[in-house]
């Protein structure tokens, strides 16, 4: 699983149990959507944004990858941490291709 820049990395302790790399650490930083997507899918399954606009930047059925989107009020570890739990359920069944957003309710 790849965490897009715009996450903050310690949201990636709610994830234990999934191998978690930032975009940074694979060496991804700077690379828009598309580049972006197509250059991560040969090493990662999943991006994991807050990026609200991916989805209509991209032609969903045509995705190297999944991508989870958490969709909270801000990019902050506080607003995120609640979407978490859910997030972990969607990664047991997200496949290539899919993109899934999880919001705050």
């Amino acid at each position: 699983m790849l965490l897009d820049e715009c996450v903050p990395r310690r949201i990636r302790r709610k994830f234990d149990g999934f191998q978690v790399t930032t975009i940074e650490t694979a060496g991804f930083k700077g690379l828009k959507n598309g580049k972006l997507l197509a250059a991560a899918s040969a090493d990662f399954d999943v991006l994991v944004t807050v990026d609200k606009n991916l989805g209509y930047q991209q032609n969903n059925a045509t995705l190297p990858m999944a991508v989870l989107l958490l969709s909270a009020y801000s990019n902050r570890v506080e607003d995120l941490e609640p979407l978490a739990e859910e997030a972990v359920l969607a990664l047991a069944t997200i496949s290539k291709g899919d993109f899934v957003e999880i919001k705050r309710k």
